[in-house]
């Protein structure tokens, strides 16, 4: 018995509003249905395998995030070239207006 039926195509491309002929309908549900019992046939052959997204294990490889000490505002100025305000000054690029 076939997993879906010409008349069930016909339906669905009356609900997809699709204008479709006679044998375009005839060959539409052959295909169907050999699309459905090689899903069916797919669906008993890997009844007991688990669905996953990728057949390799994978693990998250990030290191534990802590917190360390980081550079004092004067350290971290030492070096500039010029400074003001505890920034770094740099030559401006834009015109006065901008």
């Amino acid at each position: 018995m076939p997993a879906i039926s010409r008349d069930e195509v016909a339906h669905l491309a009356r609900l997809s509003r699709l204008a479709l002929t006679d044998a375009e309908l005839d060959q539409f549900a052959g295909q169907l249905d050999s699309i459905l019992s090689h899903v069916r046939t797919i669906s008993e052959v890997a009844a007991d395998v688990p669905a996953t997204a990728s057949p390799n294990p994978t693990t998250n490889v990030t290191r534990p995030d802590v917190v360390v000490p980081g550079l004092t505002p004067e350290q971290a100025l030492d070096q500039a070239p010029a400074v003001e305000e505890q920034r770094f000054l740099v030559p401006q690029i834009l015109g006065e207006g901008e």
